[in-house]
């Protein structure tokens, strides 16, 4: 679990304005990035021309966008939960400017895919831009940001055909990309200016053989889906792509069930309100493919045809661009909706507007305001769902899960858009009319195509029906952290608000220092609030039934479940059974939160929604923290081997202790989350001690580099005898004194842990002697010094 940092409280005339422009700055990057989706629909026709290549090959400035998309969007999510959202936003930025750049300087077919290529990598900018909405804005804010972050998918869509159709038309077709590049820029010199660092991180590895198969599945299966029409559906290399697919995502998921870190977390994933929500995702792209790319086309058919307006592409554009500012003025509708009504109710809305759109427009299809009215319609809707998905995904996972989550759930979005077009491309090319020699989708083969648009929509529909009923509270968003307490309850209701909804700080088992026994005492103050007086739900209550688990699905007996209210009443409690087993009753419908703590694991607050029938929940407790890191030499990059390293809390108090191995590493775990203080001691190296902070999940990763401690030695001799006794001064070339010492009965000295630089030796009992001497390296051995009285 992540271990969130609690904010400062700001005052509401500051905390307002900071909060509008984070999201100004992640929306209008999520717009950028969207553009990328339409950026070259209006110069397709011509790509075989400007780039001397077959239509067949230059296809792939369009596929290669989708697969480098579809690859970097989880990943990144992933890296973002680890190393840090905005970090990992200004990376996918840096891909689309060297993408656009790439594109813009081409004229051959080869730096068109790579730019395109480039450019797909940036597409987890929308997700990380989700999640650090959730990880920076204030709970009242959060539900209508994310509603506009995530339209911004379909905003850029929208605005962006208009937009390339009308610099196609009256410049250079490379400006496209040089305009796309310059978005790129003002977007990444933003966001390190106006957009915060999350502080929370899940820490841990990359799970780059997860990455490696998880990549390998998603481009052979949309790959497929993507280029079967032109290679057969029926052809061996289709079909083996298919097959390929399906082992090898196969393969992936066992792999990913049984790694510690995963890349995608397929048991959070599993849940139903992740799992149909994603569902409802994937028909839902079907309906934005439709809205942007299937209208255009049936506007831009000749007159001739009966059916089609014979409209230009800018004009097409047109058309659909008030969709676009029809999205971004549903965002906050949609945020309303889920406060009062939950997101779940949110996504059905939704749903049925996508659908009653096409049902129109299979209606209305002679006049151009008949296109402009279906597209705001399903704009809106898709306004609504697209605000709706979020609020569900990220009321369903913890916080330093939110990055990958989301960025799973775009990739929905765009295996449901890929779908869409191939089965978009079956039906318009099965179903045509001949004029003249030319063969042209039937106006019954676009009917069908937006039939099938509306029973995708009607299907996701259906599919979000299966999610559990949430209660509204900041848009599905950390639950706990918004509620509001209730009279009476207001120490917990504090407690309860600034511990993060999906993990409370533990404290380390087996310790005895006061910084863990407070750790204990905040558990204990939310888990037993109100006294052990509170009572557990008589008869008619609704069970909560389900297992602890940790580490391996291993069963966790004698873990401590407790059922609290939003308010912070403790209304049930129980102990994990030897097989991991809990059960407790809810008094009645409604969202609790759920606390589970074991010796040895975190203990983690979850929000369960309870509807009237019983509810099956399973809890996963994390292991403590950890740290682990390097030491190197600070001159030469070496590994340190054999240092002492040391871990003591804000109190002094030894906490862990530790060496390096024979690379330097060193490895510390059962630490409670928070700030302590590293100590690093070796030979030949001055010591050096440091703040880290712990993170709440994982292991803490550091590297620490020792300066080389230098040593001055010698012997004081008199009269060729060494002298005992004789005090022996170090000073520096300031004239400090660094050190003093005495020689023992064989007259020698030692200066350690000294830094390199010149320095004077003054040697005292006879007659002062004073001698220069320079400190490099490990230090100067030998230096001895004559002492005589005068006249000997």
């Amino acid at each position: 679990m992540s271990h969130a940092l609690p904010r400062p409280a700001d005052d509401g005339e500051s905390a307002a304005p900071r909060a509008n422009t984070v999201v100004a700055v992640l929306a209008f990057g999520g717009i950028v990035v969207s553009l990328m989706q339409t950026l070259v629909i209006p110069i397709v026709p011509e790509l075989p021309k400007l780039l001397n290549a077959s239509s067949a090959d230059t296809a792939w400035a369009v596929t290669a966008t989708l697969l480098a998309a579809a690859i970097a969007t989880p990943i990144m999510g992933r890296l973002g939960d680890m190393y840090g959202k905005r970090r990992m936003l200004l990376v996918s930025l840096v891909m689309l400017v060297a993408g656009s750049v790439t594109a813009a300087l081409s004229d051959s077919l080869t730096p068109m895919i790579v730019g395109r290529a480039l450019q797909g990598l940036a597409a987890g900018v929308i997700p990380l831009g989700i999640s650090i909405m959730r990880d920076e804005l204030p709970a009242e804010r959060l539900g209508s940001a994310t509603a506009m972050m995530s339209a911004s998918l379909g905003v850029g869509g929208a605005l962006g055909l208009p937009a390339a159709a009308f610099i196609a038309d009256n410049f250079d077709w490379h400006v496209l990309f040089w305009t796309s590049a310059a978005l790129g820029v003002v977007a990444f010199i933003l966001v390190p200016i106006l957009v915060p660092e999350s502080k929370v991180r899940s820490g841990g590895r990359f799970d780059l053989i997860g990455g490696i198969g998880m990549a390998a599945g998603l481009v052979c299966l949309l790959l497929a889906i993507s280029k079967g029409a032109d290679w057969g559906w029926d052809s061996g290399t289709t079909l083996g792509l298919f097959g390929a697919a399906v082992v090898v995502l196969l393969i992936w998921g066992w792999w990913e069930l049984r790694t510690a870190q995963p890349l995608v977390d397929l048991r959070t994933t599993a849940r139903r309100q992740v799992l149909f929500t994603n569902l409802a995702s994937v028909a839902l792209g079907f309906g934005m493919f439709s809205m942007s790319l299937v209208l255009p086309q049936l506007l831009q058919l000749p007159e001739a045809t009966g059916y089609g307006l014979g409209k230009t592409m800018l004009t097409a554009g047109l058309v659909m661009a008030p969709s676009g500012l029809v999205m971004m003025a549903t965002a906050p509708i949609s945020a309303a909706l889920s406060r009062a009504k939950g997101p779940k109710a949110t996504l059905m809305v939704g749903a049925l507007i996508v659908a009653a759109g096409y049902g129109l427009n299979i209606v209305l299809m002679d006049e151009v305001w008949h296109f402009v009215l279906v597209s705001c319609v399903i704009g809106a809707g898709i306004g609504f769902t697209y605000g709706a998905m979020p609020a569900l995904i990220m009321g369903a996972v913890p916080a330093s899960q939110s990055g990958a989550a989301n960025s799973l759930n775009t990739l929905m979005r765009s295996i449901g858009t890929s779908v869409a077009s191939a089965v978009a491309g079956v039906i318009l090319a099965q179903m045509t009319t001949d004029f003249g020699s030319v063969a042209l989708p039937s106006q019954d083969g676009f009917r069908t195509v937006l039939a099938v648009g509306g029973g995708a929509a009607l299907l996701s529909f259906a599919l979000a029906a299966f999610i559990p009923r949430q209660r509204p509270a900041a848009a599905g968003a950390e639950v706990a952290a918004s509620a509001t307490p209730s009279a009476g309850e207001p120490a917990l209701a504090a407690a309860v608000k600034t511990a993060p909804s999906w993990s409370v700080a533990a404290s380390q088992s087996g310790g005895a220092s006061a910084e863990r026994a407070q750790h204990t005492a905040v558990l204990a103050s939310v888990a037993t609030a109100q006294g052990d007086s509170a009572t557990r739900s008589a008869g008619g209550g609704i069970p909560v039934r389900g297992y602890v688990r940790g580490a391996e699905s291993a069963p966790v007996a004698g873990a401590a479940v407790t059922l609290i209210s939003l308010g912070g009443r403790q209304l049930g409690r129980s102990v994990a059974h030897g097989d991991g087993s809990y059960g407790l009753d809810a008094p009645s419908a409604g969202s609790y939160v759920l606390i589970a703590s074991a010796d040895g694991f975190q203990p983690q607050a979850s929000t369960i929604v309870v509807n009237d029938e019983p509810v099956a929940y399973d809890i996963l407790l994390s292991g403590t923290s950890g740290l682990a890191g390097v030491v190197r030499s600070a001159d030469s990059g070496v590994p340190v081997a054999g240092a002492v390293v040391i871990v003591t809390d804000v109190r002094g108090d030894v906490l862990a202790t530790g060496q390096t191995d024979a690379l330097g590493e060193f490895t510390i775990t059962d630490l409670v989350p928070g700030m302590v203080t590293l100590a690093v001691n070796s030979a030949k190296h001055r010591p050096l001690a440091l703040p880290v902070e712990i993170g709440g999940a994982g292991t803490t990763r550091i590297e620490v580099e020792l300066r080389p401690g230098a040593e001055v030695r010698g012997t004081v001799r008199g009269a060729g005898a060494p002298l005992s006794d004789a005090r022996v001064t170090l000073v520096d070339a300031a004239g400090n004194v660094v050190a003093t010492t005495t020689t023992g009965h064989d007259g020698a000295y030692a200066f350690s842990d000294l830094d390199s630089g010149a320095y004077t030796v003054i040697a005292t009992g006879y007659p002062p002697q004073a001698a220069g001497v320079t400190v490099a390296g490990s230090g100067v051995d030998d230096h001895d010094i004559e002492l005589a009285h005068t006249g000997e």
